[in-house]
């Protein structure tokens, strides 16, 4: 079972991977910016009584971060990013700025590495991390098999694509990468992205302007 929450004032979804046999969760970008949405997500993980084993990053934007260090200490994990992202989490204090999150710079966060084709278990849940870039630095998208899914942060949206006009962004490299790590899936794959409504695999290979 895959949850979503949509958090913040830039509208992040925010979902949490449930393995509902062992109760055993991992939490992917956590963007609570408000005290009332970390209660939302602790609370629903308590009422649920999900253990979290896991906290994931698609990408360090601090938009997609704005509740990582709440995280982190509460559950006292290390969180798991691609090691690409980690100058971002060294800027959180500087984009939050220009950007209107209240954050410091996350850089003595404890990570751990995900690189391209790692694979993690939430439980009986299968995680695959897979590395595409263009987007920003260090972004992953994560497919889950099991549930026919892949999160795809802000690589892909519904009939569009992430921005490349950031630092460290680049359109060629996002493209080429959406084409060979991600438009590979089958087509019944759902798409769920950082920011927006899901869609499906075969529908953004029929109707995404960016990608036919």
């Amino acid at each position: 079972m895959i949850h979503r929450f949509t958090f913040n004032h830039f509208e992040v979804n925010c979902y949490i991977i449930v393995d509902p046999v062992s109760r055993q969760c991992a939490i992917v970008d956590p963007a609570p910016e408000a005290s009332f949405e970390d209660v939302q997500l602790t609370q629903y993980i308590e009422q649920k009584g999900l253990k979290v084993t896991h906290i994931l990053l698609t990408h360090a934007h601090v938009d997609h971060i704005a509740g990582l260090r709440q995280c982190c200490e509460h559950y006292h994990l290390p969180v798991s990013m691609h090691p690409e992202g980690r100058k971002l989490l060294r800027q959180a204090e500087a984009w939050g700025s220009m950007m209107g999150f209240a954050v410091d710079n996350m850089g003595d966060l404890e990570t751990q590495e995900l690189n391209d084709g790692d694979v993690l278990h939430v439980g009986g849940i299968e995680v695959e991390s897979r590395y595409v870039p263009g987007h920003c630095p260090g972004s992953l998208c994560f497919v889950v098999p099991g549930e026919k899914a892949v999160l795809t942060g802000d690589a892909l949206f519904h009939f569009s694509i992430g921005r490349t006009d950031l630092p460290g962004g680049d359109y060629p490299t996002l493209i080429s990468k959406l084409k060979e790590r991600i438009m590979s899936l089958p087509d019944d794959y759902r798409v769920l992205p950082g920011h927006g409504i899901e869609s499906l695999i075969g529908k953004e290979r029929k109707y995404n302007s960016f990608l036919v």
